[in-house]
């Protein structure tokens, strides 16, 4: 979706998503490591929040201004900084070598663009840095219960595999699971999962 759409999803009171963090990355949160950590499309918020809250200085990029002014005022209310960025992912710079971790949860992008930002994402974590992915694959489509209709925006294992060659694969998982997240994600979802590290 474009940011408008993203602009009318998030206008409502109710949080699109939920409040609470996405739970595969509230698991995994403890291999960040302690620095700064990037959140991709983090919409209204309730990824960064969550990770500030742990201690690390997070930068949370998404198009939508609506969804980050919501995010502010959820990070507001937690007592924890978070710095939001309204951008395209496709011209933000992510730096090199300037990340502890970066999160991309349910952030899908045309492939091209996608495997573009991941050419980006290997760049630009540090040394022992920590990518962590969680997002729908191509059986969600029979599934329903969230996630784009669009076959081409969905991620598989051995595509991602690919896309992120260079780092090590601590999780890479593509399970069936139970979301419960906000409106949109909810009942039975096929997921994939990662976790790599850019090796020192």
């Amino acid at each position: 979706m474009d940011a408008r759409r993203w602009d009318e999803r998030y206008a409502g009171e109710a949080f699109a998503f939920g409040d609470q963090p996405n739970d595969f990355l509230a698991a995994l949160a403890p291999r960040i490591p302690s620095g700064p950590v990037l959140c991709l499309g983090d919409g209204e918020g309730r990824n960064g929040v969550f990770l500030a809250g742990l201690g690390h200085a997070v930068t949370s990029v998404d198009q939508s201004r609506v969804g980050l002014a919501k995010a502010a005022m959820l990070a507001s209310r937690h007592g924890v900084a978070l710095t939001t960025v309204v951008a395209d992912l496709n011209d933000f710079d992510l730096g090199e070598a300037a990340w502890s971790g970066i999160v991309s949860i349910f952030c899908h992008m045309p492939p091209d663009e996608r495997r573009a930002l991941h050419a980006r994402v290997r760049r630009a974590l540090r040394p022992g840095g920590v990518f962590l992915l969680e997002a729908y694959r191509p059986e969600q489509i029979v599934l329903g219960t969230g996630g784009p209709r669009q076959p081409e925006l969905l991620m598989t294992l051995a595509g991602l595999k690919r896309e992120l060659a260079g780092l090590d694969f601590v999780v890479a998982e593509a399970p069936r699971r139970e979301l419960r997240e906000g409106a949109h994600h909810r009942g039975p979802s096929a997921v994939v999962q990662i976790l790599a590290v850019n090796p020192a």
